[in-house]
């Protein structure tokens, strides 16, 4: 597929977008310790600072969230301490609330900017790879990447704008094949306070997370086959 070039406005507002990002994470000092904490996997940290803004620590999820489009750590941190802090389904909504914010975030930027700077940052074949099993696979390979953990929800979010996947069919599909695992991140976070490596819970999350990697390989391999076909 031939990509078109980005206008140099979808390039600037791009830019801009990221400066004015990068310029809230070193103003603000409660996002910018939990940005820190969470590139380094300190989920109590991340905790801790969501308590300290109190009314205000939503704006701080969602934030983490957008974060998420230019600064990759791992999702679940966020979600974990979502639920920590609010509870399973205010929690729930929240993460959800940013994740959709921030997949809608990297959709726009594959979907202007594409190519050069996306090649860079993920690496041209990789990138590629990507792009083209999207283009092809439709909502069945869409539900089935969100499905599984060790994907890069940006870099599926960046490929499918790239790749010109209709808006509607991207929202609903990330909005469904994410729920899944996002609120398994966030009931774990509700039971962070009391948890210990007997708790039945712990191996209930661990079967839960191993039959999602199952689904989402089993439909992803349906997809590809029944495109192929």
């Amino acid at each position: 597929m031939e990509n078109p070039k980005p206008s140099l406005l979808a390039v600037g507002t791009t830019l801009a977008g990221i400066a004015l990002l990068a310029i809230l994470v070193f103003a603000v000092p409660a996002l910018h310790d939990a940005a820190v904490a969470a590139i380094h996997g300190d989920s109590a940290e991340v905790r801790r600072e969501i308590d300290t803004l109190g009314a205000a620590g939503p704006l701080l999820i969602v934030a983490l969230a957008l974060l998420h489009t230019v600064v990759f750590y791992p999702a679940e941190i966020v979600d974990a301490a979502a639920g920590f802090a609010y509870g399973f389904l205010p929690g729930l909504a929240l993460a959800m609330c940013g994740w959709l914010l921030s997949g809608l975030a990297c959709y726009a930027i594959g979907h202007s900017v594409a190519r050069p700077l996306l090649d860079r940052w993920f690496g041209a074949t990789r990138f590629e790879r990507t792009e083209a099993a999207i283009e092809r696979g439709g909502a069945t390979l869409l539900l089935a990447i969100r499905l599984l953990p060790v994907v890069p929800f940006s870099l599926v979010s960046y490929a499918a704008g790239a790749a010109r996947v209709p808006l509607w069919r991207y929202t609903w599909t990330t909005a469904v094949g994410y729920l899944p695992i996002t609120a398994l991140a966030v009931y774990f976070g509700t039971r962070l306070e009391g948890l210990s490596l007997v708790d039945p819970f712990v191996f209930g999350t661990a079967a839960a997370l191993l039959l999602l990697l199952l689904a989402g390989h089993r439909a992803a391999r349906h997809g590809a086959k029944r495109r192929t076909e």
